[in-house]
């Protein structure tokens, strides 16, 4: 299967009294991959800054600006159009002993680390701990762990904050999509299986009528090491598909965030988020 998606992500701030700057990155732009191929995109900014655009040690597409006169409100538009065709192998690669290997632990060090945003709590490691002992292969290991959280963790818009760990997650059994991804890498690192965090685009329904936007959102899943990259969404216990768009890949949700920066002249600030998707094919 294969479709064609057009994302418009909106975004940015509104201050309260207004600022004199605002130093920012955004990582909003789809990237090309072996599974996805961008056939169009630009970003939109008010007030125009001075901007500057370099591929991050992650090889995410990133935008720096800078607003150096007074403005009320900052606005962000990323306008995409991604052909996606995902292949989804079923076959398992690696064995436990594969992952020992320098080529797996040196290569991938950075996707093992287990940081506190991740780090699972003692049960949810103890539990993993024993599918890691009734799991012949890493892959089989990796699909009993996004089950797990998928079964344990329930989505609830708003439970969680950017800010939330893992940890605080599974306590409460709730979370969003970003809090499923953090405790299915920490538990596969927990065993050696190198993950990253992938963040994107989830397009809301195959069935949409084509031409016609819908609202959409950023979403978030895994990918873990089985001699190549392998997908999952634990948020809705799938592989990805082609109306997941990749946009960025990090350690965790800090390495990934759409928009980040900084300002000066005002105390406080309200962020404005919407995504627009539309199927083209």
């Amino acid at each position: 299967m294969s479709a064609t998606i057009r994302i418009v992500h909106r975004t940015g701030y509104s201050y309260a009294g207004g600022v004199t700057a605002s130093f920012n990155e955004i990582r909003m732009l789809p990237r090309s991959t072996h599974e996805q191929q961008v056939v169009h995109s630009r970003i939109d900014i008010s007030p125009v800054p001075w901007t500057y655009t370099y591929t991050d040690y992650w090889g995410t597409t990133v935008t720096a600006f800078e607003v150096f006169e007074r403005h009320e409100s900052l606005n962000v538009v990323a306008t995409s159009t991604v052909d996606v065709q995902r292949h989804t192998s079923e076959e398992p690669r690696l064995q436990w002993g594969d992952l020992t290997s320098l080529d797996v632990t040196d290569t991938h060090c950075e996707m093992l680390e287990i940081g506190d945003r991740v780090a699972p709590p003692p049960d949810l490691l103890a539990a993993v701990a024993e599918l890691r002992r009734i799991s012949a292969t890493p892959w089989e290991l990796a699909v009993a762990v996004v089950d797990l959280v998928h079964a344990e963790v329930k989505y609830v818009f708003g439970a969680t904050g950017v800010h939330t760990r893992a940890s605080e997650a599974w306590e409460q059994r709730s979370g969003v999509c970003q809090d499923m991804a953090h405790l299915v890498l920490g538990a596969l690192r927990s065993v050696g299986i190198p993950a990253r965090y992938v963040s994107g685009y989830l397009m809301p329904s195959r069935s949409g009528e084509l031409g016609v936007p819908y609202a959409g959102e950023s979403h978030a899943w895994i990918q873990f090491w089985d001699d190549g990259w392998v997908g999952a969404d634990p948020t809705n216990n799938i592989r990805p598909g082609d109306l997941h768009v990749e946009v960025a890949v990090g350690r965790d949700y800090r390495d990934v965030a759409p928009l980040t920066g900084i300002f000066t002249g005002s105390r406080t600030s309200d962020m404005f988020v919407s995504v627009e998707m539309t199927r083209l094919s």
